[in-house]
């Protein structure tokens, strides 16, 4: 058993992004290794020495882009944490966990029609946790909600946090889209690090039929190993083309192409976003996983036409934790070739690399204060 420390080591965003309202420009925050001290735990809470915390989309969005947070800042991002529960109820002591990146209160309206993932009292590290997140080496949560690790086999702790976010996000949008063997699913963003699990996890819950779309060839050459039946690179396309790729794959796979798909856009872009709805066929769904700051135009009674709908997501119930978990851990879904590791030190680092694009695969960052 770890010994409980006297403070909290962190990378904490002491400013976040500020906007030049002349120029239109965003400076982006400022990250600084921090000291706090350990908070006094509640009976409900747990202290978990954090292993590994993946870097998401969304907390380049707060330090880059000025998503609002519910904390200001100084505040701890990072959401996506594996690690070993040190403190708290006696029954997870020593346990391995996986810190689920919404944690809803269990108590309120929202929470009791099973739709705690947008539970509106909910606690979020790197967001609505206090100053607490996953860019750190330990961080206090509440404990009702952790997933335990019970056997992490050859996978190190570290890796396991991808799945907090990138893999159960996309397990809740499965849910919320009501995917059932024989379905037939696209994927918008198949090449990114959400998007890639929204392919392996569709295909894992058996829809027949897999398109993936993207617009980095290689990415999506590696989401056709792993859930794309097919690829589509939109790069340099317009609707036409793309539109003709998409039949042309229904007549190869013998399968409809006007009703009946479920379609997953996870890039938050309004390109991807325009098209996604322009494919919205009869009794389609779009489930829309992906944030960005787009605009629509959508003709809206063309859902009446279709009897199609259009469905929002938001994070992942906890109770779904342990079936992501079962589905890596069985091989049915994969996170190795996804993910890399670097020390936690290289933060600032690794935020201006994704930012620009710079990685093929998830990073997941590793304390080493």
């Amino acid at each position: 058993m770890s010994e409980i420390p006297a403070v909290i080591n962190a990378w904490q965003m002491i400013e976040g992004p500020l906007v030049d309202k002349e120029t239109k420009t965003v400076k982006p925050g400022r990250l600084e290794h921090v000291q706090i001290p350990l908070p006094d735990l509640g009976p409900g809470d747990a202290l978990v020495k954090v292993a590994g915390c993946g870097v998401c989309h969304t907390d380049l969005g707060y330090f880059y882009d000025g998503v609002p947070t519910v904390n200001r800042p100084p505040l701890t991002l990072g959401h996506e944490i594996a690690g070993t529960v040190v403190a708290g109820p006696d029954a997870l002591k020593g346990k391995h966990v996986l810190v689920p990146a919404v944690m809803p209160c269990n108590d309120c309206p929202i929470c009791a029609a099973g739709r705690g993932n947008r539970c509106l009292n909910q606690k979020m590290p790197g967001n609505s946790l206090g100053s607490y997140g996953g860019f750190a080496d330990y961080i206090p949560v509440p404990a009702a909600d952790l997933c335990v690790i019970e056997d992490v086999g050859d996978l190190p702790l570290s890796h396991y946090s991808v799945i907090a976010d990138a893999g159960t996000t996309p397990y809740q949008a499965a849910m919320r889209a009501g995917i059932q063997p024989g379905d037939r699913v696209m994927v918008f963003g198949a090449a990114g690090g959400v998007g890639g699990y929204v392919t392996q996890i569709t295909k894992a819950l058996g829809a027949d039929v897999v398109i993936g779309l993207d617009i980095n060839q290689s990415r999506l050459e590696r989401a056709a190993q792993y859930g794309a039946d097919y690829i589509i690179n939109v790069a340099d396309k317009d609707f036409k083309a793309v539109r003709d790729a998409f039949r042309s794959i229904c007549k190869e796979a013998g399968v409809p192409h006007n009703y009946g798909w479920k379609i997953f856009e996870v890039t938050g872009a309004g390109a991807a976003q325009d098209m996604a709805l322009a494919l919205l066929g009869f009794t389609g769904k779009l489930i829309v996983v992906g944030f960005g700051q787009a605009k629509n135009t959508y003709a809206v009674s063309r859902l009446m036409a279709f009897d199609a709908e259009i469905i929002g997501t938001w994070g992942c119930l906890p109770k779904y934790y342990p079936r992501v978990l079962e589905l890596v851990q069985s091989g049915k879904v994969h996170i190795e070739p996804f993910l890399e590791t670097k020390p936690m030190s290289m933060i600032a680092e690794v935020f201006d690399r994704q930012h620009h694009g710079a990685y093929e695969k998830r990073q997941v960052l590793e304390p080493d204060f």
